[in-house]
């Protein structure tokens, strides 16, 4: 079958994509990314905060023939993710929030194996000759600009990629290959028009202009990236998000028709609603058991209690005393108490306060204390 042209080749490239269940498929040039200046404008004004691994590998993200040096084209899949609230389990206990990309299995898993099968498919139509390199937001890889290069959709305001029919609730894959496939013609032009919805709605000021998220400031980052203390004064805006946040999606107009997505893997587990005071009980053992098959693993243990306290320290959630009195006694990693010590100052009943006050005798770490301090002065 070499005596395929590249017209056909990329047609029967995409069908099998479809048939593997990407919902949208596209092929774009093997290139330099367009909107790389973009890029290295963003990591100069800091906004990638402490993803270092955004900086580290800068320089194979101009060119994606730097990660495959005879790459000819670039197959960018999409599979939609979104599922109605109404899915979620009911439960009279309060709940943190979870984005709606990590309610099912790790996406990562699931797009994987979709690109691996479609690079088996070339290699068996073609022969062994044929290289790729499959990336699931894990390579230095600008995605965003290959599926609008591929004629996927347009950047939103809200720095998300956006399809006319589908709306946001994307995930992407790319397969950089080394067969020449005809490319299909760029998404042009942007349908976001003169609304700003995303940016009025976005609780922390992430988004401080059309297309420019400061991630240091996003929810998603401050739930998931960050690996230290979430700024105090950030804190009372995150509500009861506990990893990432769905507000400029939800508020997108592209979005109000959104469909339900066809993925099995990625309908609700058991994580997609979370019990915010069963979270503070997780031991070790019970989170990587829990957590195996989820993208919640990336926020590690301590990052889902961090972000736990301070949902229930946003709700007053009485009920939780206890327990957070026993994390700032007791939990080993001091950003974890902090964090604890900040949602009993919210909470503030006596108990709360007569505990933040033994605290203080005891705690040795310097950031904690500093923490209990102002928790108490606040109560005063």
């Amino acid at each position: 079958m070499t005596n395929l042209t590249s017209e056909r080749l990329s047609q029967m490239v995409k069908q099998r994509g479809i048939e593997l269940g990407f919902d949208l498929i596209g092929i774009a040039p093997a290139q330099q990314p367009l909107t790389y200046r973009y890029y290295e404008q963003w990591l100069s004004l800091k906004f990638h905060g402490e993803m270092g691994y955004m900086e580290r590998r800068r320089e194979e993200r101009k060119d994606v023939r730097n990660l495959l040096p005879d790459a000819k084209a670039v197959i960018v899949g999409a599979v939609n993710y979104f599922v109605p609230d109404e899915h979620l389990p009911e439960t009279p206990e309060p709940r943190g929030k979870v984005a709606r990309y990590a309610w099912g299995t790790d996406y990562h898993e699931v797009l994987l194996r979709k690109l691996e099968a479609l690079l088996d498919y070339l290699r068996a139509l073609l022969g062994d000759w044929v290289k790729g390199k499959a990336y699931v937001d894990t390579g230095p890889i600008l995605e965003r600009d290959f599926a609008v290069q591929a004629g996927l959709g347009w950047f939103g305001k809200n720095t998300c990629l956006i399809n006319p029919k589908l709306g946001s609730y994307l995930l992407l894959g790319e397969l950089i290959v080394n067969v020449p496939l005809a490319a299909d013609p760029p998404f042009i032009r942007s349908h976001c028009g003169k609304c700003v919805r995303c940016i009025e709605a976005c609780p922390t000021g992430a988004l401080v202009a059309p297309h420019q998220l400061d991630a240091k400031r996003c929810i998603s980052y401050l739930t998931i990236e960050l690996k230290g203390s979430i700024p105090r004064e950030l804190r009372p805006l995150i509500g009861t998000w506990v990893f990432g946040c769905d507000i400029c999606q939800e508020v997108c107009p592209w979005n109000r028709k959104a469909k339900p997505t066809k993925e099995e893997a990625f309908k609700p587990r058991p994580w997609a609603s979370l019990e915010l005071i069963r979270l503070l009980e997780l031991s070790e053992d019970e989170f990587r058991e829990l957590f195996r098959h989820s993208p919640l693993k990336r926020a590690k243990r301590w990052g889902l209690i961090r972000n736990a306290c301070v949902a229930l320290g946003n709700l007053r959630e009485v009920r939780a005393v206890p327990l957070l009195v026993q994390l700032l006694h007791n939990d080993p990693n001091p950003i974890v108490r902090e964090h604890a010590a900040w949602a009993l100052g919210k909470i503030a009943t006596e108990e709360a306060i007569r505990e933040l006050r033994k605290a203080l005798e005891a705690e040795s770490n310097e950031t904690v204390r500093q923490e209990i301090l102002l928790s108490l002065n606040e109560v005063r």
